[in-house]
């Protein structure tokens, strides 16, 4: 299909949720991708996070292809073969005793919520059933996350939220203990801020947390959804705070581009779920369940991809850094863990990445002026070179 025809009725049958770019993307391998009219770009937004391995890797793509010819799809009423491989493999590999899958990160976070509200009601015998999140977090669009979510243009036209949920300045322990009261069941917090722009806490916040949430016999959950899955260095990016969650939740890189999220916990909080409390048609099929156990060996394998996002964030900061450097009054502040980065800008980004894109790059803006980088873990410095020196162009001529 041309890609005029394709645009035009993409306009007239889709809902009109998204605002796209006019491009129609029909293959990508590693960190390329190609339009319909065949013009080659370097993704740098990598599906928002979601393609950690890059395009189509090969283990992923065996793995999806040989678990389609064995089994697609059974109920959840029978026990699955790659689903508990993977629960082993997550279980293994984080904090958590336990695993329930989901097909989002939003629905992650959902079955995050019910099993905190539930844990106290049920386990603890107390009616806890309050949150607190973080003013310009993100946690999903359902009813149930956009409640917990601290932005609130997601919010408008969709009153009465699901009460029960107070916003709080993140990177502000002090605020979280002011917030806590009788009713209090847990703190909700990304250990990075994406969807505002890649905002960073103390090096210490989170443990401060912990404790705080210790001392007043509360849970923490953990929305790792875009910080999970090596995304900063290691698998998890509480790892990088010595400290455990009591409740986590993943999707976004998990499945290596396919649609899977999982929410962890310990033995201890999960034993409050029991059959009907909770579940999913599709949560955990055997054909996503391959696709994540596949991406996961990828991931862990002597340490090397995780050693790669390290080095390449390493050198991504320092690169943008210097643009900094060199547009002291276009770029504002350079921020990031890992391959998760963003460039604050003291100007509207949106035009920044429209340049971009004709340019054969993917990138994304958010919060309006934070340019925010998500490559694949096996983008390399030639890359990355690439992208900058396209934004050097782009920032000379706004200069």
């Amino acid at each position: 299909m041309e890609m005029k025809k394709l645009l035009d009725d993409s306009e007239k049958y889709l809902m009109h949720t998204y605002n796209r770019f006019p491009v129609a993307i029909r293959k990508g391998r590693g960190m390329k991708v190609w339009d319909t009219d065949g013009k080659e770009y370097l993704d740098f937004l990598g599906g928002v996070a979601v393609n950690c391995l890059g395009h189509c890797h090969p283990k992923v793509v065996v793995a999806i292809q040989k678990q389609a010819q064995r089994l697609i799809h059974i109920s959840n009423y029978f026990h699955i073969e790659s689903q508990t491989k993977l629960a082993k493999i997550l279980v293994d590999n984080s904090f958590a005793g336990k695993v329930f899958f989901s097909n989002s990160g939003a629905e992650a976070n959902e079955a995050a919520i019910k099993l905190a509200r539930r844990y106290f009601k049920e386990l603890v015998g107390q009616n806890k059933f309050e949150f607190i999140t973080a003013i310009n977090s993100f946690h999903g669009r359902t009813l149930g996350t956009l409640s917990a979510t601290g932005q609130e243009k997601f919010k408008i036209g969709f009153d009465p939220l699901v009460p029960g949920f107070k916003h709080v300045d993140f990177n502000n322990v002090d605020a979280i203990e002011n917030a806590i009261t009788k009713n209090t069941c847990a703190v909700m917090l990304e250990p990075i801020q994406g969807e505002s722009g890649v905002k960073i806490p103390d090096t210490d916040y989170l443990r401060k947390v912990r404790k705080l949430c210790d001392r007043h016999g509360i849970l923490l959950i953990l929305d790792e959804v875009q910080t999970g899955m090596g995304r900063t260095g290691k698998l998890f990016a509480y790892e990088h705070y010595g400290i455990t969650p009591d409740i986590m939740t993943i999707a976004k890189g998990l499945g290596g581009g396919t649609p899977i999220g999982a929410m962890l916990a310990t033995d201890k909080v999960a034993a409050a779920f029991e059959p009907g409390t909770h579940g999913s048609t599709f949560g955990g099929n055997p054909l996503v369940c391959s696709a994540a156990i596949a991406t996961i060996d990828v991931l862990i394998e002597d340490d090397f991809m995780l050693d790669q996002c390290r080095r390449m964030g390493i050198y991504f900061k320092k690169k943008l850094e210097e643009l900094q450097k060199e547009f002291p009054l276009l770029v504002a502040e350079v921020r990031g863990m890992g391959l998760l980065v963003g460039m604050e800008l003291t100007t509207d980004g949106a035009p920044i990445v429209t340049k971009c894109l004709e340019r054969g790059l993917l990138i994304n803006c958010t919060a309006g002026n934070i340019l925010r980088f998500m490559p694949a873990l096996i983008i390399t410095e030639k890359e990355i070179d690439h992208l900058v020196d396209i934004l050097a162009q782009i920032f000379d001529r706004l200069s």
